[in-house]
């Protein structure tokens, strides 16, 4: 009696290693401010070999966008799968006097990691995946959530640990430390894993191997969340040394680029209009380093999966919570409903599926059910998101023909500083445009047809031979709000 009980038992630990292999594991790079500058999108002078070599293997979505572009409501609206007035964060919770976490507004919801978590999985945190301050909060937990997740690290290196280099055009926001929200760079003499991106790294591949399904019988899910190219843009020399001064050409707006755009909508900060041609590649030069910098460590992990023969049974999932500015419309960072803040990097590699460029819409909220599909495990019912494991077999098919973006407007107040009011713009881009509306299109309106004018010069909300094409994106923009901003009572 006592052998056959052995047997069984045998028989059922390697039916559930059996399993686990079977499910494949799940990779997650969530990486911090990163617009589409990267030579997978093809750019002219950004080095990003490791983030290219993924693009190839998998499928490059084209246009994917955030659906708010700013860090703390992203990434509670991609991690949650619902958008940004379902979780109640539409904005910083330090610029405002809104609930600063998800959890005080929708308690009961199941994240992306706890699904994997609370189905068979062990699901693990490194850097920054849920909102933390940078560089205020680097190596702290931040606005975390703990039911996420069965560990987390929380690594810190010298770009925090000593910010006395650190360089600016604003030299009053230096002296205030606020590194976090104006631009500011740094080139240092140093290794990869003395900087917090680099310490990431290498305890992310720790946790695997820690955590390796070969050990533990479950599958794993892997959150690796890298902080550059976030301002300061600190980064090794070397990294500085691949973009030489001459060789970056900054955008200039065109003269009268911004007269027809509503005030709303230009999202500046102070002193940045008025930056010189030399702080300008200063800032790209520093931006684009970091971004080398952080496309190294991205490398070190996924090469990792291959040493340790996990390579063909691992998704791996590549995004940034919003772009960024670089100069587009004479505005920098990010905030704002243009294509430059709301669009993001996103590349999917899963093992055995097809390779190549989808060009259809996509939203960040489509992350959730795409990798439940993939991974065959049981979504919330709720989720608003699509699934687009279609588009991973044959990367033409459209699962959208829009995606949905949308922003708390930043405007000048009396005091000449910048501040959040409660007025909305809401935003959606088809293949061939983009239609934003600011207060119900009271506080204005723009229409931008990329086939004819890639660089958003020219408004066309007024005119009247393109009225028909404005109303029916107007109908499809309000459809969306009303799905954006639908309660789900169950998770509140």
């Amino acid at each position: 009696m006592k052998t056959i009980f052995n047997a069984l038992i045998l028989t059922l630990i390697f039916y559930v290693s059996v399993q686990a292999q079977e499910r494949p594991n799940i990779l997650l790079f969530t990486i911090d401010d990163l617009n589409n500058d990267l030579g997978a999108y093809g750019h002219y002078i950004v080095k990003s070999p490791n983030i290219d070599k993924l693009a190839q293997k998998g499928v490059l979505f084209d246009k994917a966008y955030n659906q708010a572009p700013i860090c703390t409501p992203s990434r509670s609206s991609f991690m949650t799968g619902l958008y940004p007035d379902q979780t109640g964060i539409i904005a910083h919770g330090s610029h405002t006097r809104m609930t600063p976490h998800f959890r005080d507004n929708i308690p009961n919801v199941t994240t992306l990691p706890q699904m994997f978590k609370n189905q068979g999985y062990f699901s693990g945190r490194v850097g920054k995946i849920y909102h933390q301050g940078v560089p205020g909060q680097i190596g702290t937990a931040g606005a975390d959530d703990p039911a996420s997740w069965d560990e987390t690290s929380n690594p810190i290196g010298i770009d925090k640990l000593d910010e006395t280099g650190i360089k600016s055009y604003n030299q009053n926001a230096l002296d205030n430390l606020s590194y976090g929200g104006v631009l500011s760079w740094q080139s240092v003499i140093s290794a990869d894993t003395d900087h917090t991106d680099g310490k990431i790294a290498s305890e992310a591949i720790d946790m695997i191997k820690r955590n390796h399904p070969g050990k533990t019988g479950k599958p794993f899910f892997m959150g690796v969340g890298f902080y550059r190219p976030h301002t300061p843009f600190v980064a090794p020399k070397r990294y500085y040394d691949l973009y030489d001064l001459d060789s970056i050409k900054p955008y200039i707006m065109p003269k009268n680029d911004r007269d027809d755009i509503p005030g709303i909508a230009l999202t500046d900060r102070p002193e940045q209009r008025k930056l010189t041609i030399e702080q300008r590649k200063n800032i790209i030069q520093g931006y684009y380093a970091s971004i080398s910098f952080m496309d190294a460590q991205v490398g070190r992990v996924i090469d990792s999966l291959e040493e340790m023969d996990l390579a063909d049974n691992t998704i791996i999932v590549f995004i940034s919570d919003h772009g960024y500015q670089l100069g587009q419309h004479d505005l920098w960072q990010k905030g704002d409903l243009f294509e430059g803040s709301a669009r993001v990097p996103m590349i999917i590699y899963a093992p055995k599926k097809a390779s190549g460029v989808a060009t259809s819409p996509v939203e960040l909220v489509d992350i959730y059910p795409t990798l439940a599909k993939l991974s065959g495990l049981t979504p919330p019912e709720y989720l608003p998101g699509k699934d687009l494991s279609s588009m991973l077999d044959d990367p033409m098919v459209a699962v959208r023909d829009n995606a949905y973006s949308n922003t708390l407007s930043r405007v000048k107040g009396e005091s000449g500083q910048y501040a959040y009011r409660k007025i909305r713009g809401h935003s959606i881009r088809t293949q061939r445009y983009r239609y934003t509306e600011y207060g119900d299109g009271i506080m204005g309106a723009e229409l931008y047809d990329y086939q004819n004018d890639p660089e958003e010069l020219k408004n066309l909300a007024d005119q009247t031979s393109l009225e028909a094409i404005r109303i029916n994106l107007k109908w499809k923009l309000d459809d969306r709000i009303k799905e954006a901003t639908t309660r789900i009572r169950e998770i509140e």
